[in-house]
């Protein structure tokens, strides 16, 4: 009798050893992941996001857009973040980035702040996740509770970047694949579209459509054609909003100009071109709480993309390299 105990007392341990170290590979990230290992955690993040947008508007959106693009890439994993080493070449130079990507050394002040306040605790990943949902808030967007306990990728792929990152010369069918493929639908894509709203682009993102495109507002063309000659190397870093109207107010305007044909990049406006999504453009342009929501719901899901939790990766000391 007193065997068979022995031998029931050691499966059980067994058991709860093998759930303990499954439940922690396969950690959820959640809300209130950093609540006792770092409650200043949103206080320090929001200071420097806060200064950051003050000083440049235009941050807020760049920082944004950091968060897309690293978690296009092989999950939101802090991988755009790395500089190039001797042993792997890094996201910063890929297509999609090079003399665009911008706000890096943002997401070094507030990892330093963070630094001081809980060292070693924080993720580059995480930090960018809040950064980006601070961002929306502070100029004039939806606010959410931001899911964390994401750990930090060891290297970096340029030609993951290359591939992973949807071109501003998209059609509507790319843009839907490229969604979908990492788990995002066909509404998630326009929502999050809608985060163009904020920001600005360089000439070469939109010299095409400007100049050779039929289905654009001729004298919204005539205007950014001032600013953005026809000839390649001339101008190609003169910038242009996104959203024409409140290029540094997050609202709903952005799906107006779709309808007005007075979408920048050619990716934006194959969104309202006579295809799948042209309702959910016209639903937003008409319901900016709907539009809000939705992004909102977008960007949690986003931020799901295939995070780095419990033994794997690492939490980062400086987010431009690894420990």
């Amino acid at each position: 009798m007193a065997s068979s105990f022995s031998r029931f007392s050691q499966t059980l341990l067994l058991l709860v050893v093998f759930w303990g170290i499954t439940s922690s590979s396969n950690a959820q990230l959640s809300t209130d992941y950093y609540s006792e290992s770092c409650p200043n955690l949103f206080s320090t993040v929001k200071f420097t996001v806060h200064s950051a947008i003050m000083k440049e508007a235009r941050m807020g959106a760049s920082l944004l857009r950091l968060f897309f693009h690293d978690c296009f890439v092989n999950g939101c994993d802090g991988s755009l973040l790395l500089d190039d080493t001797s042993s792997f070449t890094g996201e910063k130079n890929a297509v999609p980035n090079r003399n665009s990507a911008r706000g890096f050394n943002v997401i070094d002040d507030i990892k330093s702040a963070v630094e001081n306040v809980c060292p070693g605790v924080v993720s580059c990943a995480d930090v960018l996740a809040i950064a980006a949902r601070d961002s929306v808030k502070i100029l004039g967007g939806p606010n959410w509770d931001v899911k964390l306990g994401r750990r930090d990728a060891r290297s970096a792929s340029q030609a993951a970047a290359n591939n992973g990152i949807p071109a501003p010369t998209s059609n509507l069918n790319r843009l839907i694949s490229r969604f979908n493929a990492l788990g995002l639908s066909t509404g998630d894509l326009v929502a999050l579209s809608g985060a163009h709203t904020i920001g600005q682009a360089r000439c070469t993102s939109f010299r095409a459509r400007i100049y050779n495109e039929s289905n654009i507002d001729l004298s919204f063309a005539k205007t950014k054609q001032s600013n953005c000659p026809r000839s390649s190397g001339s101008g190609d870093n003169n910038l242009s909003p996104l959203d024409i109207q409140t290029p540094t107010y997050f609202d709903n305007k952005y799906f107006n100009n779709l309808i007005g044909k007075r979408g920048l990049l050619h990716s934006d406006q194959e969104l309202f071109n006579g295809g799948s999504t042209d309702s959910i453009v016209r639903a937003y342009s008409k319901n900016p709480s709907s539009f809000s929501s939705d992004f909102v719901t977008a960007m949690i899901k986003m931020g799901d993309i295939s995070p780095l939790t419990g033994s794997k990766g690492e939490i980062r000391k400086n987010c431009r390299r690894v420990n």
